[in-house]
């Protein structure tokens, strides 16, 4: 009897190691997503029991949807096509050089592509990506790995006083910093629902710096990612709260904490200086964000006049938490000495760059048009960059990848 139990049990060890081997070593497998010579995208999934699949990513037309935030565009759905089992999906034009994000729906379910391993997380979303390049420096070139010198991105643990915690950050350093010498800052912020591990995996951080650096258009420079939510020491699952689900505003349980981010960021600037070989003052030292990072760039930047040289905005939330002036934030201003105070000091330092990027149709358009009304009114110097679409990561990388060819020039 015993002898017979451990024959099944090799037998079923057997087939489970057959399936494995077959997923290495067998028939082939679907392709999809497939690039096609044209620059078309053929998307495929088996799924011979589904009565409906469809396909939803950034490449189709956006839709609308109603939101907290007011309403917003979401991404195209595509209805996909079954033969013998397999639902198929051809996009009717080339696609723009660019980084897309895609999943599928079945039978109204999402699902990931089983056939394409690559993928992130953004909150509690996962998307598979895939990359379209057509030439040597467009969008989708400078986020692809290329063969040239790369940098090294590093997770780093510091003290902060202020919050009275120990915390981690993401460090990029350029491919020559190994070899010695100095190098300027940049400070590089997350949004709302992101953490230290959002510039490297959604925003193609350290693909853009490698690649602009490797070609002369951006001076090799170190890249600070910090996580920006003042009640969390580090990315979900990453800290000792363990693998929690993570939420727009980061971790909602427990205390408060002691004090805002940026007013901690002192704590971030003094670990970077005192570990790494920087070059300091103003015109060594950048900051930029997108969203809640570019809020956090606008604050930690003007109470800390003639600390940075470079500021970026990235679709910024100028006003966090409520205001009676609503969008207007040319009003507010007017109607807050202290914030008018330290933006006076802010510009009388004269950094050198003050910039401002945001889509057209980015549900923060009117904050960030009313800002700059008040800045223009009080000759306030800053640059406008405007894309098209909304609050996206295919609008932040290309932000990034303007803004870090302008800095320590």
């Amino acid at each position: 009897m015993k002898r017979i139990s451990l024959i099944m049990l090799f037998a079923v060890l057997s087939i489970a190691n057959t399936f494995a081997q077959q997923a290495l070593f067998g028939n082939k497998p679907l392709v999809s997503p497939e690039i096609n010579a044209d620059k078309t995208v053929t998307f495929r999934l088996y799924a011979p029991k589904a009565v409906t699949v469809q396909v939803t990513g950034d490449f189709l037309p956006k839709t609308t949807v109603q939101t907290p935030f007011g309403v917003q565009e979401a991404d195209g759905v595509a209805d996909m096509k079954e033969e013998n089992g397999v639902w198929t999906y051809t996009t009717p034009n080339a696609l723009a050089p660019e980084l897309y994000s895609y999943k599928f729906k079945v039978n109204g379910m999402e699902l990931l592509d089983p056939s394409n391993v690559y993928r992130t997380r953004d909150i509690t979303s996962f998307v598979n990506i895939f990359i379209i390049t057509n030439e040597k420096g467009d969008c989708g070139d400078l986020y692809s790995v290329n063969n040239v010198p790369h940098g090294n991105v590093n997770r780093v643990w510091y003290d902060s006083p202020t919050l009275g915690t120990k915390r981690r950050m993401t460090i990029y350093t350029p491919p020559t910093y190994e070899a010695g010498g100095k190098y300027p800052v940049l400070y590089l912020l997350h949004g709302a629902g992101g953490d230290e591990e959002a510039w490297p995996a959604l925003g193609r951080q350290a693909q853009i710096l490698d690649n602009l650096i490797a070609s002369g258009k951006a001076k090799p420079m170190i890249v600070v990612m910090t996580n920006g939510n003042a009640n969390c020491d580090a990315a979900p699952g990453e800290w000792h709260k363990g693998f929690y689900t993570p939420s727009f505003m980061g971790h909602n349980e427990g205390a408060q904490p002691k004090a805002t981010t940026e007013e901690a960021y002192k704590d971030v600037m003094k670990y970077v200086e005192n570990h790494y070989r920087v070059l300091k003052g103003q015109n060594n030292t950048a900051i930029c964000g997108l969203s809640m990072g570019g809020y956090h760039t606008y604050a930690i930047s003007k109470l800390n006049p003639g600390k940075f040289g470079y500021i970026g905005l990235f679709s910024a939330a100028i006003q966090m938490g409520q205001s009676n002036h609503g969008n207007d934030i040319n009003s507010a201003l007017k109607a807050d000495d202290k914030t008018a105070a330290q933006l006076k000091a802010l510009f009388a330092a004269k950094p050198k760059l003050y910039w401002i990027a945001i889509g057209k149709t980015d549900f923060l358009y009117d904050q960030n048009k009313t800002y700059r009304q008040y800045l223009t009114e009080n000759n306030y110097p800053f640059e406008y960059f405007e894309t098209g679409e909304g609050h996206i990561w295919k609008n932040w990388r290309i932000y990034l990848s303007k803004f870090a060819t302008m800095v320590f020039k």
